[in-house]
This record gives C-alpha cells, sequence and structure tokens, in this order.
C-alpha cells in the first residue's frame, strides 16, 4: 500500500453513500459548496443498503424529497398508507388512525429500498459539483487548525483529503464514529427480523398493518404494486429455524401470527434476515466532525422511524450549514445542529425503544395494561394526534424542506 500526499480539499465530506448520505449530498448542491462523497461500492453498484426492502417514507420525508427531485425519479409506483392498524398478540384492543381525519390522503408511502437508490444515484449523478470517490474505504482523520485530514483507501493507495467538515454517514458500525472516539449505548433486543415481499387474496387498500409479538413486530405495509411489504419479528434463538423454513412454511408461520385481517397469504419473496440492535452514539459532534444517520442513532424498526430520522440529521445539518456556508464545520455550525435535534432525537429514541420493550415483554401482569392502553388511544383523539403528528414526521423541529409548501 503505497501512501500519497493531500489530493483535494472540500467544505463538505461525506463518508457513506446510502439512503442518509446521498440524500444530503444532494440537500447540500442548493448551498453551491465543493462536496466529496467516500463510497464503498464501485460506479454501477448500488451499496448493499439498497436490496428488496421496504422503506416507510413519513409524509414530512415525502415532502423533503419531493423537494430535492427524488421522489419524481422513482421508477416503481409507491403505496399510500391512508390507514394504520395496530394490534398486540394476546391482548384486548386495537388502534386505526385515518390519514382523513387529519386532512391528509395519506400519512406516508412505501417505497423499495432498491428503487429508492437508483433515484439517489441519478440525483448523485446531476450534481456538477460533486466530488465521488469509489471505490474508496475511509481509514481516519485528525483536526489540523481549521481543516480535518481524511485518509481513505483507493485502488491499492492511501490519500489524504481535506475538509472543513466530515459528515459520518457510514451506517451501524460507523468507522467515522470509531475514529473519533465517540462510544455508544447498546442494546440487544434478542429479536431478529425477515424482510420480504408478500402478496394476499385481495389488494392491500391503502392499510398499514402492524402486529405486535414477544418476537417482536410484524408488519404488513401496503406498495404499489399490490403486495404488501413483510417485515417478521422473531425471538433470536428462532431464527436459524425460520430461516430453513420453504416458502409454504413461512407462510403459515407469518399467517398463524398475523391473522387473517389482510386475507390469506398466497407467496412470499426472497426473505432477508437482520438482527435488532438498538445502537445510540453518546454524542453526536466531535470538532470539524458530525454524525448522521444510523452513524447516530440505530433503531428499532417498529413505528418505522429510522430513516425518517435520519434523513431529519440530514436536513437539519444542511439549514445549519447554509447559515455559515463559508466555514461548514465550524463550531457555531455543529452546535446549532446538537442544539435543534435533540429534542426530535431523543423523543423518537424514547418512543421507539419504550414501545419495543412494552409490546415484546411476555409478562402477563402487563397484559391488561397494554390492552387498556390500546384502547384508550382508539378512543382518545388528543393522544391519536399526537401519535399521527409523530408517524407523519411532524416532531420536534420540523426541517424547511420537511413541510407541505418546501417543493
Amino acid at each position: 500500500m503505497t501512501l500519497q500526499g493531500t489530493t483535494a480539499s472540500h467544505d463538505v465530506l461525506i463518508v457513506g453513500g446510502g439512503l442518509v448520505g446521498a440524500s444530503l449530498a444532494i440537500a447540500l448542491d442548493r448551498l453551491d459548496l465543493d462536496v466529496g462523497l467516500v463510497e464503498l461500492a464501485p460506479p454501477g453498484d448500488l451499496p448493499a443498503v439498497f436490496d428488496q426492502r421496504n422503506l416507510s417514507f413519513a409524509d414530512a420525508t415525502v415532502n423533503a424529497l419531493d423537494a430535492l427531485g427524488v421522489m419524481r425519479r422513482l421508477r416503481a409506483p409507491t403505496g399510500p398508507i391512508r390507514e394504520i392498524h395496530v394490534s398486540r398478540q394476546g391482548d384486548f384492543g386495537r388502534v386505526r388512525l385515518r390519514a382523513a381525519d387529519y386532512g391528509r390522503e395519506a400519512f406516508g408511502q412505501v417505497v423499495v429500498a432498491r428503487d429508492f437508490g437508483e433515484a439517489l444515484e441519478q440525483g448523485l449523478a446531476a450534481l456538477p459539483r460533486l466530488t465521488r470517490y469509489r471505490p474508496a474505504r475511509y481509514l481516519d482523520s485528525v483536526v489540523d487548525g481549521d481543516v480535518r485530514r481524511i485518509r481513505i483507501e483507493r485502488d491499492g493507495a492511501v490519500e489524504t483529503v481535506q475538509t472543513r467538515l466530515l459528515v459520518g454517514a457510514d451506517g451501524t458500525a460507523s468507522g467515522v464514529r470509531d475514529g473519533l472516539g465517540i462510544g455508544v449505548d447498546a442494546h440487544d433486543y434478542g429479536q431478529a427480523l425477515f424482510v420480504s415481499r408478500l402478496r394476499t387474496d385481495r389488494p392491500p387498500g391503502g392499510v398499514a398493518w402492524e402486529r405486535l409479538t414477544t418476537g417482536g413486530p410484524t408488519a404488513l405495509l401496503p406498495r404499489g404494486d399490490r403486495h404488501y411489504g413483510l417485515v417478521h419479528g422473531v425471538l433470536a434463538d428462532e431464527a436459524d429455524a425460520v430461516a430453513a423454513l420453504d416458502d409454504a412454511g413461512f407462510l403459515a408461520r407469518v399467517q398463524a401470527v398475523f391473522g387473517w385481517r389482510a386475507g390469506r397469504f398466497v407467496e412470499a419473496g426472497p426473505r432477508s434476515r437482520y438482527p435488532l440492535r438498538r445502537v445510540v452514539a453518546k454524542a453526536v459532534a466531535a470538532p470539524r466532525a458530525v454524525l448522521v444517520g444510523n452513524a447516530a442513532q440505530t433503531l428499532h424498526p417498529i413505528g418505522a422511524q429510522g430513516f425518517n430520522l435520519g434523513l431529519r440529521d440530514a436536513l437539519i445539518l444542511a439549514e445549519a450549514i447554509a447559515a455559515s456556508p463559508r466555514d461548514a464545520g465550524q463550531a457555531q455550525v455543529l452546535d446549532t445542529h446538537v442544539r435543534r435535534r435533540h429534542d426530535d432525537r431523543e423523543r423518537t429514541l424514547a418512543f421507539s425503544d419504550q414501545l419495543a420493550r412494552l409490546t415484546s415483554n411476555p409478562s402477563g401482569l402487563l397484559r391488561p395494561l397494554r390492552s387498556a392502553g390500546l384502547m384508550a388511544l382508539d378512543l382518545d383523539s388528543g393522544l391519536q394526534a399526537g401519535v399521527a403528528g409523530g408517524a407523519m414526521g411532524y416532531r420536534g423541529e420540523v426541517p424547511v424542506l420537511c413541510r407541505r409548501d418546501a417543493s
């Protein structure tokens, strides 16, 4: 491995070209900045995160991606979420939320990650000022006066790039976070998640179903192709047996857990499997560096808040930079970002974690309390409004692009 000198200088260098990193690069293009993007995937390939999983975009997220020109690049039809139905196996009560009750056509849209990745790639390719380092791997960085010097490995050589602001958008196992010496609070939920495409004997009709169990959530998200996006949580010690099931056995298992509310399950696509862990960075900023998306916080998927929260990280950061574009990494920018993200981040983290722990707890003593809570939420319009607002992404300080008139 050979060592080269400093090859380029950027206002902002983003490490990670996944959902949040690519979205941030597109958002920053409006600011006429020199932006670099370090990506593991080579040209022509998409990052592994852009697979066949299904993404639930909150209404605020849809607004922002509309304004950034990403939604119009999607090739496949999206699936509107017009109604949300939540229940728990073994408990009484259920909650039904209808977007029309809040003057909305939908709470959000369901998008296939692969299609979203292709739309983001088209958006990145159209940015004339963006410098892309790919395939490249982040090694380390050090502050040097008013810049950070970043070492990356590319084509078997190590080169140094300098930037006023380093952004870690490199996922749950973030190398940027580790290199900055930022620790994490981690929790293993003892669950695994299976993701697939699923077809029933009747079309989705805009309803998103979430069935909560001891093994985790089983959710059906209405896609735009008359299929559902399936998310099926199981206990970790059952995951190998579930993975070994043939399609018929897998369908029978999910049907038994979920019930017949959405009809008879008739077909499942290829399955992917993921461990369920909560990984939260103890800080989201360091001198001339900031973490966004899963590098800052990886949530339990219950409530589908992960990418939506990460996108709001990126958009608030872009707004903080816009206020001081001549030095994107100065302390004032980072302090503003951290302050503005605090409420939304803390409330979303607490909601996701507490709901995951409460709904998966097998204790019989909790069943009447959970049942009473579900029934109260279903009957109390004030409580429903708070939940609906959070589901649509309107929690804490809302980025400008997330507002309905942003585009």
